[in-house]
């Protein structure tokens, strides 16, 4: 091995060798340790970290009272699969969630390991409760990289390459989007023809949907199409499955997105930001539509593991006793604030969007058309890496920088991540 090459070069290559390149890794950087909003790499570089692992940290990198949770869980049981025996914080957590989903209704929760596991079990649960077969989901979604999860995913690339055939019965509507025309009654009049032309309501299990699309571009859906997604479904018994994988614990200014919109979904899946960095997903819902499945019919072995349970203890008392919510939201306000003067100096940020802490801005050509550009956004995300920030792409044409730093990060992390953006802008465009 070449002595002249760095400790990332080095690693990188190695990764080359022994990591398949279907697996993609945004940065050639590797970390070596990481605190709060900052991660230092194996040469020793210190980077913002506006990524959080993909909005996995909420509460930061290895906030201490999560690693003392899991240090403690770790003497005393590790795993131990609560298909075989429970244990008392999974009872814990399901409870909790119950209660922050449910409010003062009966909800249950099933725990799982990842995202996927949970939108893939919110399905078989609508699906055993309505027998009925069909799901629908949105153009610009993002549900999860196994087979069915990248059938309900409402983008082609890279997710569904040549891996089908793909699972029958799941059909895509138009989600909104104000920056690109679309409506909300644009959207909701598609919903009906495609119930018209495509699938009869009384066939459909469920609708899936983020009250912000995540990987699909930071697109909040406006109040009113939630409440009209509700009010159909209602009507029509479908049940109404709220994905808050990236858009929940807090990443919206409220608990969960479909807050905002003064609704009560029938599913509601969770995974990400619940752990603190540790694999954990859930599905909550309503006590009749969770109980449909017979015993047997649920479950994984490692879902809901001990040691990732104590840690979602250790998140959700954080919230609670910190008040991260109203951190998040000042947090908000003053990176909205820099991204919409960046975008007066600079017109190729064509829009600046989200909710809450959960903003992103979309590159674009500098045509009338507006024409998404995809390899400006990605020199943004290089040179902002170069300059110490890390971010990464999303959007259905990859155009759209987005921003998931943990609620924890200070002003003056954001004031300095604001900084590195704008040298990055000033090179890239």
């Amino acid at each position: 091995m070449n002595s002249a090459l760095t400790e990332n070069q080095r690693l990188i290559a190695l990764r080359e060798q022994h990591v398949p390149r279907g697996i993609a890794t945004a940065h050639p950087v590797v970390a070596a340790r990481t605190q709060g909003a900052e991660l230092w790499d194996v040469d020793g570089k210190r980077y913002l970290d506006f990524v959080g692992g993909i909005g996995v940290l909420n509460v930061g990198h290895n906030h201490p009272k999560v690693v003392e949770a899991v240090r403690r869980q770790v003497g005393e049981i590790s795993h131990a699969s609560f298909q075989v025996v429970a244990y008392e914080n999974y009872i814990q957590v399901a409870a909790r969630l119950n209660k922050l989903v449910g409010g003062d209704a009966h909800y249950k929760s099933v725990l799982f390991t990842s995202g996927a596991e949970a939108v893939e079990n919110a399905v078989k649960i609508a699906r055993g409760y309505t027998n009925r077969t069909a799901v629908i989901s949105f153009r610009g979604s993002f549900h999860g990289r196994t087979l069915l999860g990248v059938t309900l995913t409402g983008m082609s690339q890279p997710y569904k390459q040549n891996f089908g055939p793909f699972p029958a019965e799941i059909y895509h509507a138009t989600y909104p989007n104000a920056y690109r025309g679309v409506s909300s009654d644009d959207a909701l009049a598609e919903l009906d023809e495609l119930f018209a032309t495509d699938v009869a309501p009384d066939r459909v299990a469920a609708i899936i949907i983020e009250p912000v699309q995540g990987d699909g571009g930071f697109l909040a859906a406006p109040s009113e199409f939630l409440q009209a997604l509700r009010a159909r479904c209602t009507e029509h018994g479908i049940v109404l499955i709220l994905d808050e994988i990236q858009a929940g614990f807090g990443r919206t200014g409220t608990m969960f997105g479909f807050q905002h919109a003064d609704i009560q979904p029938d599913l509601v899946t969770v995974a990400k930001s619940l752990a603190g960095g540790m694999p954990l997903s859930g599905v909550v819902g309503r006590t009749e539509i969770m109980d449909a499945p017979a015993p047997g019919g649920l479950g994984g072995t490692y879902g809901g593991n001990a040691v990732a349970c104590a840690a979602a203890l250790a998140v959700l008392d954080l919230f609670e006793e910190q008040d991260l919510l109203a951190q998040g939201e000042t947090l908000a306000a003053q990176l909205r604030d820099g991204l919409l003067a960046l975008q007066k100096r600079y017109p190729r940020i064509g829009d600046v969007r989200g909710l809450g802490f959960m903003q992103a801005i979309e590159m674009v050509a500098g045509d009338a058309a507006r024409s998404p550009d995809a390899a400006l956004a990605q020199k943004v995300i290089d040179e902002a890496r170069n300059a110490g920030l890390l971010v990464i792409k999303c959007g259905v044409h990859r155009n759209v920088v987005r921003f998931l730093a943990p609620l924890v990060t200070t002003p003056e992390q954001v004031a300095e991540a604001l900084q590195m953006l704008e040298k990055a802008l000033a090179t890239a465009c």
